[in-house]
């Protein structure tokens, strides 16, 4: 990892007094403007799509340059546009109901105005250091604010081309990108910001919403956890195993969202285990020179992955490692581990302790689908919650019976991908959710304004003093 040089919190404070004034001095933000905004943000992830696919690939030792592609150039295209075609629906008015009776039948009238908040702090993480950057611009550049990102130091070529790439669409007032490493980060969270964005670990989290409270500043937080697959009986096993693993493999497991343990009913484990190798052998014939199959990000979280795994063998844990051409991993110019599936471990190995974040899925059997609601209530609400089968009352068993930030059911992490689904967790998972009309929302201040009708409502009601016999008369109707 580059060390990056620290930016100064004086530094920062003063680019933020910078933004907010920009912000204040123009006033109300025009449809066109942010518009434009939105477009320019588009514009830089196609310019500078392969530029940003090689740095993301330099900083993973290898990552797959059309997985780049796919995950982080299109998938951050997708929402800015999606933003773009319902701006002027998401800026209009909301009317609300006026009450109580009679102000709703002489003319009073109550509505939301969306107005934006002014600056948003984003602290972007290294697993999608593009998409994680750009998405959430989708809701911010829409509500009419302005950015100041920190990204992580842990991509430090891909920080570098985005603190690169920004200033050549828009000026520092608009979007700015803040470099440097972790004292930079602590910093970046004190900032008065008016909402911080915040996508990283539950641990880092607590120290973020630490530092955002000094000021009282909003927080949104996308975090993590150990997501749970619960596979039905009435699944299509293979169908299930492709799905399952295709999720885990992308990005080699270093996904929030990434299935982190599946529950597989007792009679199907064997079933499971071979379908999950078939799969592996259909999508990944090689693995260590394969350019489709991405590498654990450096050092430290390869370290800590073979850790799981060494712990489990020894805790007599079976494990089976998903090699299809016998590929020697121990001599390698990256840090590529190959699927691995750790079949009924014990539960208190760290490899069920811990979000894995890497291409290795404990695999756990059950007799009845009410010990796999008790094993998930048992546990931190997750990020993800994912269901296969083609009965329609245990899925509505599980899903009305279990909590988690958002569900798939009959795959795995792709209720991310609707724009129109609100994207966040709940508890140790996150808090407060984006994408699209609910990152508006989120990124906007609801104004409830009430127009008061041209007839004296108080004076008509006897709400003023000298209360007399009216004003009891409206108590008394009111608390019918």
């Amino acid at each position: 990892m580059t060390d990056f040089h620290e930016t100064p919190k004086t530094t920062m404070l003063e680019l933020l007094d910078r933004q907010r004034k920009s912000y204040l001095a123009e006033g109300e933000v025009s449809a066109t403007v942010r518009h434009d905004r939105l477009e320019r943000a588009i514009q830089l992830l196609m310019e500078h799509k392969d530029k940003l696919a090689e740095a993301m690939s330099a900083d993973f030792g290898h990552r797959s340059v059309t997985q780049s592609l796919f995950t982080d150039i299109a998938a951050s295209v997708g929402p800015l546009r999606h933003a773009q075609k319902h701006l002027q629906q998401w800026m209009k008015p909301e009317k609300r109901k006026v009450g109580p009776f009679p102000l709703n039948l002489l003319g009073a009238k109550a509505r939301i105005d969306y107005q934006p908040l002014g600056v948003v702090g984003v602290i972007s993480p290294w697993n999608f250091p593009v998409n994680l950057t750009f998405a959430p611009l989708a809701g911010i550049l829409a509500a009419g604010n302005r950015s100041m990102i920190k990204p992580s130091e842990f991509t430090p070529a891909t920080s570098e081309v985005m603190a690169e790439i920004f200033p050549t669409r828009f000026d520092e007032t608009e979007i700015a990108v803040v470099a440097g490493g972790p004292q930079t980060g602590a910093d970046f969270s004190g900032l008065p910001f008016d909402h911080l964005l915040f996508t990283g670990a539950t641990s880092i989290a607590k120290h973020v919403m630490r530092a955002a409270a000094e000021n009282l500043v909003p927080v949104t937080l996308e975090l993590g956890g150990k997501s749970p697959v619960i596979v039905g009986r009435s699944a299509d096993v293979q169908k299930t195993a492709d799905a399952i693993m295709a999720g885990k493999m992308l990005n080699a497991g270093q996904i929030c969202l990434a299935p982190d343990y599946v529950l597989v009913p007792e009679d199907n484990m064997e079933e499971f285990i071979t379908a999950s190798q078939a799969s592996v052998e259909k999508m990944f014939p090689t693995l260590l020179h394969n350019d489709d199959y991405t590498s654990v990000v450096n050092e430290r979280h390869y370290e800590r992955i073979n850790g799981y795994l060494e712990e489990a063998r020894e805790a007599g844990a079976r494990v089976v490692e998903m090699n299809p051409s016998n590929e020697d991993f121990r001599q390698q110019p990256h840090h590529k581990i190959p699927p691995t599936l750790v079949v009924n471990p014990d539960d208190n190995l760290k490899v069920m302790q811990e979000e894995i974040f890497g291409p290795v899925l404990p695999v756990k059997s059950y007799g009845d689908v009410k010990e796999t609601i008790d094993f998930v209530n048992a546990n931190p609400r997750p990020l993800g919650l994912y269901y296969f089968g083609q009965d329609g009352q245990e899925e509505q068993q599980v899903l009305s019976h279990t909590t988690s930030g958002g569900v798939t059911v009959n795959d795995v992490i792709m209720h991310i991908s609707q724009e129109d689904l609100p994207f966040g967790g709940v508890g140790p998972s996150g808090m407060g959710s984006y994408h699209g009309h609910d990152g508006f929302k989120t990124f906007s201040h609801a104004k409830a304004v009430y127009r008061q009708t041209k007839v004296n409502i108080a004076e008509m009601a006897g709400l003023r003093p000298p209360y007399g016999e009216k004003i009891l008369k409206s108590i008394a109707a009111q608390m019918k």
